[in-house]
């Protein structure tokens, strides 16, 4: 028998006849494959024929080998066959607080609490209510106490309407700051001014920013003059104040909206409409075209 056929052989030892007698079931190991081909090898050599050894050294060789692969076998029968203890493994902290949140059955367990009608082959289990919604439960019953006596009786809380009453008062306060402050002012909103105090502010403005081209009476100098009916942009409040805030850039005349806020520029610019149809001390040849407001249908 060659070697190698002992490498392309697995042999499982697991018959019926060592099922009947009791013996575990168990495979043979490396070790006893390498020991049986070291025997078989052996063999081969014993049959090859004489050689210089003595002539008892072939059976004493063949009795020890023998010797190892039955002490290999009983070595292997007796500890395939040895129950293994297995150990019980120790909860998770992950486990553990599950536990007490859910206090759930586990599932070998779930036959100790089941009831005993079913429907069409469906079984019902007695489960505990979990911890965590009985609590939930009992928190939203004191909230709703809680919220009863605190908004709807003893009245120190606002409810919706209240609030609501509240905010709306707020917006408005801060919609007048913005009405002071002119963010709602432009040249497509703005409106003409005819009280006095309005126009006195705007005087005040023409006086320190205007005069030095338009002239103290509006006659104008380097700029047109105010107080005829020709006008270069158009006339009007709306006109009048885009020019004052955009500036006419090639005839050398500043935006003011950097320099004046939207308030600012329209009580200038009713002032400058003030002065139309006044006599100038020196006025200034007329440019520009007529210019007539359209009427409001």
């Amino acid at each position: 028998m060659k070697p190698t056929k002992f490498f392309s052989l697995k042999w499982d030892i697991n018959s019926n006849f060592f099922r009947r007698n009791g013996f575990p079931e168990f495979r043979i190991s490396k070790l006893t494959l390498i020991i049986a081909f070291a025997l078989s090898f052996v063999s081969n050599l014993f049959a090859a024929g004489e050689s210089d050894f003595p002539p008892n050294y072939y059976d004493t060789v063949a009795l020890l080998l023998l010797l190892i692969i039955v002490i290999s076998l009983l070595s292997i029968i007796y500890y395939e066959g040895k129950p293994k203890v297995v150990k019980e493994k120790k909860a998770s902290v992950l486990s553990k607080l599950s536990q007490l949140l859910t206090k759930s059955t586990p599932i070998e367990r779930e036959k100790d609490i089941m009831f005993d009608h079913d429907f069409d082959g469906i079984k019902e289990l007695d489960s505990k209510i979990p911890p965590w919604f009985s609590w939930l439960f009992i928190i939203t019953i004191i909230f709703a106490a809680y919220y009863m006596i605190d908004y709807h009786i003893i009245g120190s809380g606002q409810i919706q309407y209240e609030e609501y009453a509240q905010e709306v008062k707020i917006a408005s306060l801060e919609r007048e700051a913005l009405i002071k402050s002119g963010a709602f002012v432009n040249e497509e909103t703005v409106t003409l001014l005819t009280d006095a105090s309005g126009l006195s502010s705007g005087k005040a403005i023409f006086e320190a920013n205007c005069i030095a081209c338009h002239a103290a009476d509006g006659g104008g100098i380097v700029g047109p003059n105010l107080t005829d009916d020709y006008w270069i942009h158009g006339g009007g409040i709306k006109n009048v104040f885009k020019v004052i805030k955009y500036g006419v850039v090639e005839k050398g005349m500043i935006a003011w909206q950097t320099q004046l806020n939207p308030n600012q520029m329209q009580e200038v610019s009713s002032y400058v409409l003030s002065l139309h149809g006044t006599t100038p001390a020196a006025p200034k040849a007329p440019e520009g075209e007529i210019w007539v407001e359209e009427k409001a249908e």
